[in-house]
C-alpha cells in the first residue's frame, strides 16, 4: 500500500461534512492486470433526482521543497491514468484531484 498524502484525512473529513459517504479508503482497481489504487472514493445520493453520485479523488499536497513540476507531472500523469481505468471499470465515477489552493 502507497504512503497516504499528508492531506489525505483534511479531504476526506471535507468530503464527509459535505455529505459524500466515502466507499473505499482506497479505491482499488485492476484493468488489464494493471493494479491502480486511487486515494478515496465516495457517493452521494441527490434527494431531488433520486439518483446516486460517484466520485473517486486522489490527492496531492504540493510540498514546499520539492519540485512543483516534477509534482505536477507525476499528478496529471496519474490523473490521466485512473481516469483511463475509470471510464473502463467504473464510467460513472467522476475522478477529482485535490490539490492546495497554492498549487492551484
Amino acid at each position: 500500500m502507497s504512503a497516504r498524502d499528508i492531506f489525505h484525512q483534511t479531504v476526506k473529513t471535507a468530503l464527509q461534512k459535505d455529505g459524500w459517504t466515502i466507499m473505499a479508503d482506497p479505491l482499488r482497481l485492476e484493468v488489464g492486470g494493471i493494479d491502480v489504487s486511487i486515494d478515496l472514493a465516495a457517493e452521494r445520493l441527490i434527494a431531488a433526482e433520486r439518483e446516486g453520485q460517484s466520485i473517486a479523488v486522489e490527492v496531492k499536497s504540493f510540498l514546499e521543497g520539492t519540485s512543483a513540476i516534477s509534482t505536477f507531472h507525476t499528478a496529471l500523469g496519474q490523473f490521466l491514468n485512473y481516469r483511463a481505468v475509470l471510464r473502463i471499470d467504473s464510467p460513472e465515477r467522476e475522478l477529482y484531484l485535490a490539490i492546495p489552493i497554492s498549487a492551484y
